[in-house]
């Protein structure tokens, strides 16, 4: 049976793919084309500017390529990619975890809940001066200003993909006994995985804001402090170079994020798309 189920699953996956394979064709080359198209039409407006604040795109270029090579903007690129990574993971970890055990255990969530809406409702940037103020400017602040923000879409996410859980699944798990480490990895998270990971999707949109404005509030290093830096000393095209480099980082990580999301919610969508076929 185990078998059969298996083969029929693979079958729909690849009528699935068949099906939508032109269409996702299309998204992947909108996706390519539309930076490609935005960065030839910033080329042809910016192209013979004299405006000291609007330089042209050749000349933002040119001086991007010098700043790569120098061991100080390397250096912030490097820690504002590191203190996104680093905290990122961690708001997934403690959002995923802190969301099973108030999802699964009612009362522990009647006492919790409040609090967790009450800071939710704080605007994630304005978090950052009171922890510049309590912590200082090290590192430190930075990763913590980050994961706080961060962690909040995903544990609320987590929390609804469990309570959200069919009242079958749960008559499923009972009836085959199973423990209550295989009924959490193999019941209880796959079905939350939608809603964790489009938490996660907002969770990396709001860790990439809070970098930015971290490293703005009296940090010396990072990518958002060289470019704030780049616009007090009025070297305009390296204040360009920057806000290009945040912009491609971005725009990658979301990227990035896609892609492993489609790759974890395989099944998923394609149990959507035959839905949608059938």
């Amino acid at each position: 049976m185990t078998l059969t189920t298996s083969i029929q699953t693979r079958a729909r996956v690849r009528r699935s793919r068949s099906q939508s394979g032109s269409p996702r064709w299309i998204l992947i080359g909108a996706e390519i084309a539309v930076p490609v198209v935005l960065l030839a039409a910033w080329w042809l407006a910016s192209a013979g500017s004299t405006n000291t604040f609007f330089p042209p795109l050749q000349t933002i270029l040119t001086r991007l390529g010098q700043l790569l090579q120098t061991p100080a903007f390397l250096g912030s690129v490097a820690s504002s990619v590191g203190n996104l990574a680093l905290s990122f993971v961690l708001a997934t970890l403690i959002g995923v975890i802190l969301g099973c055990a108030l999802g699964l255990v009612r009362p522990l969530s009647w006492f919790a809940e409040p609090a967790i809406h009450f800071f939710r409702a704080i605007p994630p940037v304005a978090l950052v001066p009171i922890f510049v103020s309590l912590i200082g400017f090290g590192n430190e602040t930075r990763v913590l200003s980050i994961t706080l923000a961060a962690v909040f879409p995903i544990l609320i996410s987590t929390i609804d993909g469990i309570r959200a859980g069919e009242p079958t699944m749960e008559m499923v798990t009972r009836v085959y006994r199973l423990t209550p480490a295989e009924r959490l990895f193999q019941v209880v998270l796959p079905a939350a995985g939608p809603r964790i990971l489009s938490g996660m999707q907002v969770s990396l949109i709001t860790a990439f804001v809070v970098m930015i404005a971290s490293e703005m509030l009296g940090s010396s290093t990072g990518l958002g402090a060289a470019t704030l830096l780049a616009q007090q000393s009025f070297a305009i095209p390296d204040m360009w170079a920057g806000i290009l480099v945040l912009g491609i980082i971005g725009y990658a990580a979301t990227a990035v994020f896609t892609l492993f999301r489609r790759r974890v919610l395989r099944w998923y969508i394609a149990s959507q798309q035959q839905e949608k076929n059938s």
